[in-house]
């Protein structure tokens, strides 16, 4: 996946917004305040998104690609590799089950929001 695919994918979700809060190059997108995907812009070997613990150990054992989180909690962030054994079609049910898991940690009130939106 080009970055131009994967920057078009993650802002393309309903009430998501971009944002450099640690330096001018790690892209985060987030969903009502929270953090789902992140990527390095110059480089973009990988990215970082969140998933649901036990998934995230079947994911790191299937593929080579996914590994326990890059600077991230160990347990609930994945690093996947771009140009790997993660085709495009799985990177994008990766992006959607970070966004989906984000979104329903949120309160009751924002996820309406965002339904609202």
């Amino acid at each position: 996946m080009s970055f131009d695919s994967f920057f078009d994918y993650c802002i393309s979700k309903k009430a998501v917004i971009e944002a450099f809060p640690f330096d001018q190059k790690t892209l985060v997108f987030k969903v009502g305040g929270k953090m789902f995907a992140l990527a390095d812009i110059v480089e973009f070997e990988s990215v970082n998104l969140k998933c649901e613990p036990q998934k995230a150990i079947e994911l790191r054992e299937c593929y080579m690609a996914v590994q326990p989180g890059y600077h991230m909690s160990k347990k609930h962030w994945n690093t996947v590799q771009m140009q790997s054994d993660v085709d495009d079609k799985l990177l994008m049910e990766l992006i959607d089950h970070s966004y989906d898991l984000v979104v329903a940690s949120l309160s009751k009130k924002v996820r309406n929001e965002i339904e609202m939106g």
